[in-house]
């Protein structure tokens, strides 16, 4: 029964919160069918480093973490990180999210899409962007289910699709693909020092 539950609810954004969390209307663009309410009480997160919490019913899966400082629809999203590929159910957690140092002192939404057996689904999350790093979670916590596993991937099926969907300009696919490449370089480092998990930036509980 717990593992139907898990099954039938998709996968949820926990940190930042969901803007709302509708199962059958997740696989609709660009936040799952939820109304994304961004106001002074929506969570401080530090454009050098922040935390993003996820919990999945998915055994597999490819992740595309966005973002903007658009607060009203259309968003215009750009890429904040390379997509990542998963295995395992439960919670996980990237401590090392990012985005452009100007958007601090901006509301904005962080944009959270994968795609696995339930085709693409997508989450919102309401937040301010501020100055340095945050390592706040709420009650989520930043942790992983043990038995996690989780990659960089080159995979560009998820990116051209989801940045279609969303009508991403051609402008805001060049910050991403830079974006992305910083990323993954400096992450690049991090895997040949200390090991594949902990060059992601994933932390296990």
């Amino acid at each position: 029964l717990a593992l139907a539950g898990l099954s039938s609810a998709h996968f949820t954004l926990k940190w930042p919160p969901t803007a709302g969390f509708i199962d059958e209307n997740e696989p609709k663009s660009p936040c799952g069918g939820a109304t994304v309410n961004v106001n002074s009480s929506s969570p401080r997160v530090g454009v050098d480093q922040f935390p993003i919490s996820i919990q999945s019913s998915h055994p597999q899966g490819e992740w595309l973490i966005r973002g903007t400082t658009d607060t009203k629809e259309p968003y215009n999203f750009i890429t904040l990180a390379p997509v990542i590929s998963t295995k395992g159910i439960g919670q996980f957690c990237l401590p090392s999210g990012h985005a452009p140092k100007d958007w601090a002192g901006k509301s904005g939404i962080i944009q959270v899409i994968t795609t696995g057996e339930d085709g693409r689904l997508y989450q919102c999350g309401p937040v301010n962007f501020v100055s340095g790093s945050s390592t706040d979670t709420g009650t989520a916590g930043c942790r992983n289910n043990s038995g996690f596993s989780a990659s960089w991937t080159t995979h560009q099926t998820l990116t051209n699709s989801s940045s279609a969907s969303s009508g991403t300009s051609s402008a805001s696919s060049t910050t991403a693909s830079a974006s992305s490449t910083s990323t993954q370089k400096s992450d690049a480092s991090l895997k040949n020092k200390a090991g594949f998990l902990t060059g992601l930036g994933f932390f296990f509980a």
